[in-house]
């Protein structure tokens, strides 16, 4: 229900937001024990999500079933790495890469569905429990598969603690998983919201800005920047909303509400195609998707809806 009904229409049961509420116990003290993880791998419980590149595996069926045994994994082809991805009710779970090619040989079997982790996200073709542990085995995986070669020296380097690390042979340098920070943003003025179109969003849809948190750079700092950079528009008050792991590839999300001080837009085309001011009728339409020209908001499974939706419902902290 909407938390202020004088704002505009009811919105509905407010969805789950992707990625998010994992059941992962990641157990990140058993990542150095051998003997452990070759044990919870030879578990009869053990679950194993399958992937290659940017596609993943799943088993063909009304549920559309993401978790394979140890042994299925293997059947299907040889990892190029595996991840202990941490423990469910106690029940072992772990990432097994493909080659992309070994992926994509695999979608002419019939009992196989193979697509890729936003559609299945999108669509709903897993249980939502599913997609926090595989976002986090793509986000793994994808950095091993970028990161062979030690950025020191340059030699290849080899896997480490289930997955977590890897090691440099020739230098010891030790290399971890990095997770980009990247803020999503509404500016707000009054009862006016600023959202923007990339030329690579379908046809209709409108979102939040973003970029990439730089070095140095404070969260609050790179709101105003990058709503600056994008739109023209300076802000002032910066307030956190919430934040989301986006495995695209391998970033985190982090939602703020920002206070607009100025209103004339000027986009940089090498961004955006287009931004503009919209109203909270307007925003509540596109969420709902009855908006009059067509216009619509990200799906539910982005943080982006949920931050303009928290907004028409009068949850932003200002405007």
């Amino acid at each position: 229900m909407s938390s202020r009904p004088d704002l505009g229409p009811d919105l509905g049961p407010k969805p789950r937001l992707g990625y998010t509420e994992s059941r992962i116990a990641r157990a990140a003290d058993l990542r150095t024990d051998a003997a452990r993880i070759a044990a919870l791998e030879a578990d009869a419980r053990a679950g194993v999500y399958v992937m290659g590149g940017e596609m993943i595996v799943l088993k063909q069926g009304a549920a559309n079933e993401p978790l394979f045994g140890v042994t299925e994994a293997a059947a299907l082809g040889a990892a190029t790495e595996t991840v202990f991805l941490g423990l469910v009710d106690g029940q072992p779970r772990f990432g097994h890469s493909l080659t992309p090619a070994a992926a994509e040989a695999l979608k002419t079997r019939g009992d196989l569905l193979v697509t890729d982790l936003r559609s299945i996200a999108v669509q709903g073709l897993v249980a939502a429990e599913h997609l926090p542990p595989m976002a986090e085995a793509k986000a793994v995986l994808h950095w091993h598969a970028r990161h062979r070669y030690c950025s020191n020296c340059g030699t290849l380097s080899h896997a480490v603690d289930s997955g977590w690390r890897r090691d440099c042979p020739n230098c010891k340098t030790q290399h971890f998983p990095r997770t980009d920070p990247v803020v999503i943003m509404l500016a707000i003025d009054g009862d006016n919201c600023l959202l923007g179109r990339s030329p690579r969003f379908v046809p209709g849809m409108w979102s939040c800005l973003a970029g990439f948190v730089e070095p140095g750079e404070a969260i609050e700092d790179a709101v105003r920047r990058e709503t600056l950079e994008e739109a023209g528009i300076v802000c002032g008050r910066v307030r956190y909303f919430a934040s989301q792991p986006w495995p695209f590839p391998m970033s985190l999300m982090i939602g703020c509400f920002a206070e607009a001080t100025s209103r004339e837009i000027t986009i940089d085309a090498t961004e955006l195609e287009g931004a503009r001011w919209f109203s909270r009728d307007e925003a509540a339409d596109m969420l709902l998707r009855r908006h009059k020209d067509g216009l619509t908001a990200p799906p539910p499974v982005a943080i982006a809806h949920h931050i303009v939706r928290a907004w028409v419902e009068g949850e932003a902290g200002f405007g």
